[in-house]
């Protein structure tokens, strides 16, 4: 009988012959079948990030191609469980780079693609206040002077003049700006503006140079598009009566609590909430989620047990369920469907769904079902800090309080309660706080030492003071009343504020960490979801990947010399760290990030004219430096008049003045044509006198949000 290639193929697949330590592996895996389903969002989770890895844009026909096989070898590994269980994973694997792919395609929307000056028209889709008094908006429908349609971006973030009036959403205004294509990355690896504003549909980004004025209104395209536009303006709306009840610092984090505004914050405060390990509660999150959700529910249930016949007669619990569903909806909705919330309603909601069905909710699979939404949703939260820390500080949680349940040990004494509370913060603190850790170091270099500290103090003041009158606030605000609830969370977020800038004070509060390797990152998070899903001995496994990871940023050696995208802005690595060559711009963007990458606190300057470092290495003259290193010469030119010598002497040459082919004896010359192809350059020297040199172009690769500017390394 002749086969068809179907039959071919599983018969294939059920005739390999399992080896030896495949039963050993089979024995485990079974005895832990039921978390199989926990695998899920990880493996959608690694295709989503192998579609971000690749230096290439797949496109929707190799995508599918590469899901249609994933679904094939699943049909044909059915009989052997074994190879279903890993032909399962895979087609996870090939629908999560599928659906990337197709999410990218489908947010598709015209960038800029060079600075532009000139009017631009737009209606207001959002209102970010600013910390000085500026507004920065988000306009669509636009219309910017001297383009094309088809060029025209589909969305535009401009920062107004702090002097002009209020705008409002929905209305249409003109400004002069300056605007230009979302920024790239500041050196390679760095975070990637383009890529989050891609996603965004925002084509470009900048400033006003007038005042703006007010066009006439246009009718919202359909119902949708209304209801969104206002809902916005009555979640800007709630946040201006807040901060006009509650001024200052106090009040911007309260907006923050809310509907999940931040842009008021003062750039102290905010600083002060991240070195205090406090930076979470700015964030709508698990913990907001979770208070408003058992207020409502006990204020629901508790108002219904007032009436006998209610009580007795009908299912107050469920109706009580249902109205915390309701509520911590609207509540999310209000704070701007952040992902963390997101993810905090999604869980709440499973755990009263299952209140009003009668069943016992699963904690790990409803984080596994909430990972699932989201993902699903919108792929691209996968690379988002947010996504990242509060799931692993969840699934780190949960894992923890799944082996023991200390209320089981306090049950029915009133002092063991209260060293169950106390503890039991410490203890979360603690366990999401190294969960989350690395994910902080690989996002934003640094780790809290006083964490646990600030959040011992802080936590209790959050739950029981400031988040009941948020709650209360928020029911009070239809009459008019909000202010009698808002005055005293001020109070309670006055005294938070001070834990955080008492705590951030301290000396040592923040250890800066180095940029951390991808790979790294990755054994991390594989090594925390061995840990955190397995529940036996073999679970242990998972620490090494995470011990690996923890030290690759001290042991992965970072460059030695940075141009950023301009060559006007250098620093290299002496003997007695890293001088920057612009003093002025050290309190820049860009010097910003690079010492927070390199670890380094505070930059040196570079020697004036005639000068030389403390190390002898580096020498400075008007024109340019000459640094030395492990036997390398290094050429530094600021002025074209130094070229030819710089050429004719050095091995490195780096100018910020066009090269134009006149100089071929150096080994490598890194000019202003280069760094406006490839972005900024990174160089690390290595001991046998090679070199390594990367770009921002190179780590990017050619991808949707990456702009397109000629030759390309």
């Amino acid at each position: 009988m002749r086969l068809t290639p179907w039959q071919r193929l599983r018969l294939t697949i059920g005739a390999v012959a399992p080896p030896a330590w495949a039963g050993v592996l089979g024995a485990l895996l079974l005895a832990e079948r039921e978390r199989w389903v926990l695998w899920a969002p990880a493996a959608l989770g690694l295709g989503i990030g192998l579609y971000f890895a690749v230096p290439w844009e797949p496109g929707l026909p190799f995508a599918g191609g590469l899901c249609g096989c994933g679904l094939l070898l699943l049909a044909g590994a059915w009989r052997w469980w074994p190879a279903a269980v890993v032909a399962s994973g895979l087609a996870l694997v090939a629908l999560g780079f599928a659906l990337a792919t197709w999410r990218t395609d489908r947010v598709a929307a015209p960038v800029l693609q060079k600075r532009v000056v000139g009017e631009i028209t737009g209606r207001v889709t959002a209102v970010d206040t600013r910390d000085s008094g500026a507004e920065r908006v988000t306009l669509d429908r636009v219309g910017v002077a001297g383009l094309a349609p088809e060029a025209t971006p589909e969305k535009i973030r401009v920062t107004l003049r702090a002097s002009d009036p209020a705008v409002a959403i929905g209305s249409r205004i003109a400004v002069r700006a300056n605007i230009a294509p979302p920024p790239e990355p500041v050196m390679p690896g760095a975070y990637d503006f383009a890529r989050f504003a891609w996603y965004q549909q925002i084509g470009a980004v900048g400033f006003a140079l007038g005042p703006s004025r007010d066009l006439p209104p246009e009718a919202p395209a359909g119902l949708v598009e209304g209801w969104k536009l206002g809902f916005a303006d009555f979640r800007h709306g709630i946040t201006a009566r807040i901060v006009e009840a509650v001024p200052g610092d106090a009040g911007a984090v309260a907006a923050a609590l809310i509907t999940g505004e931040r842009s008021g914050i003062s750039r102290e405060m905010e600083d002060a909430y991240q070195a205090s390990g406090l930076a979470h509660i700015l964030s709508v999150s698990g913990l907001h989620i979770a208070i408003v959700s058992a207020l409502l529910f006990f204020l629901v249930r508790g108002g219904l047990a007032l009436f006998e016949r209610v009580a007795l007669r009908h299912p107050t619990k469920k109706w009580a369920a249902a109205a915390a569903i309701a509520g911590t909806f609207a509540y999310t909705l209000i704070a701007g469907w952040q992902v963390a919330a997101v993810r905090s309603f999604l869980m709440s909601a499973l755990v009263l769904l299952a209140i009003i069905l009668d069943r016992n909710a699963l904690s790990m699979r409803t984080v596994a079902w909430a990972a699932l939404a989201l993902l699903l949703a919108a792929p691209e939260v996968l690379l988002d800090a947010s996504f990242q820390m509060s799931f692993s500080a969840v699934v780190a949680l949960i894992a923890a309080y799944e082996t023991t349940n200390p209320f089981d040990w306090a049950k029915g004494r009133p002092g063991r309660l209260v060293i169950v509370f106390v503890g039991g913060i410490g203890l979360t603190t603690l366990i999401a706080g190294f969960a989350s850790a690395a994910f902080a170091a690989y996002h934003f270099n640094r780790f809290v030492d006083y964490g646990l500290v600030a959040n011992l103090l802080a936590t209790p003041l959050s739950n029981f003071w400031i988040m009941p009158f948020a709650v209360l606030a928020m029911l009070l605000m239809p009459f008019g009343l909000e202010a009698l609830a808002l005055v005293p969370m001020g109070w309670g977020i006055e005294v938070m504020n001070g834990i955080a800038e008492l705590v951030a004070g301290l000396p040592g509060a923040v250890q800066l960490v180095p940029a951390m390797p991808q790979w790294a990152m990755l054994a991390i998070a594989g090594g925390g979801l061995w840990l955190c899903i397995w529940q036996r001995g073999w679970r242990w496994l998972g620490v090494l990947p995470i011990l690996a990871g923890c030290i690759a940023p001290w042991l992965t050696p970072g460059p030695d010399l940075l141009v950023d995208g301009e060559a006007r802005l250098i620093a290299v690595r002496t003997n007695d760290g890293f001088m920057l060559s612009n003093r002025r711009a050290a309190g820049g963007m860009v010097a910003e990030t690079w010492a927070r990458r390199l670890a380094e606190d505070q930059w040196r300057d570079w020697p004036g004219p005639g000068g030389i470092s403390l190390d002898g290495q580096l020498r400075c003259e008007k024109d340019g430096c000459l640094w030395r290193h492990d036997g390398l010469k290094v050429a530094l030119v600021r002025k074209a008049e130094a070229l030819a010598e710089a050429c004719a002497a050095s091995d490195i040459v780096v100018s910020s003045e066009p090269v134009r082919g006149r100089c071929r004896s150096p080994r490598l010359v890194i000019d202003r044509f280069d760094v406006w192809r490839r972005g900024a350059h990174t160089i690390r020297f290595h001991d046998d006198g090679r070199f390594t040199v990367a770009t921002v172009a190179g780590e990017r690769g050619q991808r949707p949000w990456v702009r397109r500017r000629g030759r390309a390394g």
